[in-house]
């Protein structure tokens, strides 16, 4: 049984799968949809980090999505109400990750999505993610990637996609007052606040086919999620 949400939320809960979901973002994410009553499922790659999960009130999935194949990731996301990648190779990894997690990973699992039913999707993305970036540096390898990964769940009608792209991401508390809009322009944003907008995001399908920029700003975060969605 889904535990019910507070009175004011109107929508019914959610079962929301999200990949790499011991990341920094991710357990903040889990954290507030929890919190709220949804079902929240984290894949992760090590069975140690399982716990941390727990405590975020998620339950642990381990899955290598370097390894798995579309059945069986598509398995794991069978009934799910969204998808939520936020996985990454990670600021040490080198090229070779770049292109095996924030692009194939990102390619499987929307894949996997697609296969099980799951039209609800958002990906945790990079600004200035491009698949014609230019450069042969690492962080240029990895905004081609991201950029290749996030042009792959823009080509899928089968998804109702929605791409975040955070500025540069720090562990101050967050503020809850965010700028999202198709471009804001470079500037920081604490991953507490990155959360919460993913958080509105899934429970927002009219924000489907968007690409949207977030940093610090001055409007809530609920404001924000609704103006972009027309509402």
């Amino acid at each position: 049984m889904r535990r019910g949400r507070p009175s004011e939320r109107t929508v019914e809960d959610m079962r929301i799968v999200i990949a790499g979901g011991h990341g920094q973002i991710a357990l903040r994410l889990e954290r507030l949809l929890a919190a709220r009553g949804d079902e929240v499922a984290g894949i992760i790659r090590k069975a140690e980090q399982a716990d941390d999960l727990r405590a975020a009130g998620a339950e642990p999935v381990v899955l290598d999505l370097e390894s798995a194949s579309v059945d069986e990731v598509a398995e794991r996301l069978r009934g799910a109400d969204a998808a939520v990648f936020a996985a990454g190779a990670g600021p040490g990894s080198g090229a070779a990750r770049k292109d095996t997690v924030d692009k194939a990973a990102a390619v499987l699992f929307a894949d996997a999505a697609v296969r099980a039913g799951v039209r609800r999707f958002v990906v945790v993305s990079s600004m200035g993610a491009d698949p014609s970036h230019q450069g042969d540096e690492i962080f240029d390898v990895y905004q081609r990637a991201k950029g290749e990964a996030d042009a792959y769940v823009g080509s899928l009608d089968e998804l109702d996609w929605t791409i975040l792209r955070p500025g540069a991401l720090t562990d101050e508390a967050g503020t809850g007052l965010v700028r999202l809009e198709a471009h804001t322009g470079r500037g920081p944003v604490p991953r507490d606040d990155v959360a919460a907008v993913l958080a509105e995001l899934v429970d927002t399908p009219a924000t489907n086919g968007l690409t949207l920029e977030l940093i610090s700003g001055s409007t809530p975060v609920s404001v924000a999620v609704k103006s972009v969605a027309g509402n």
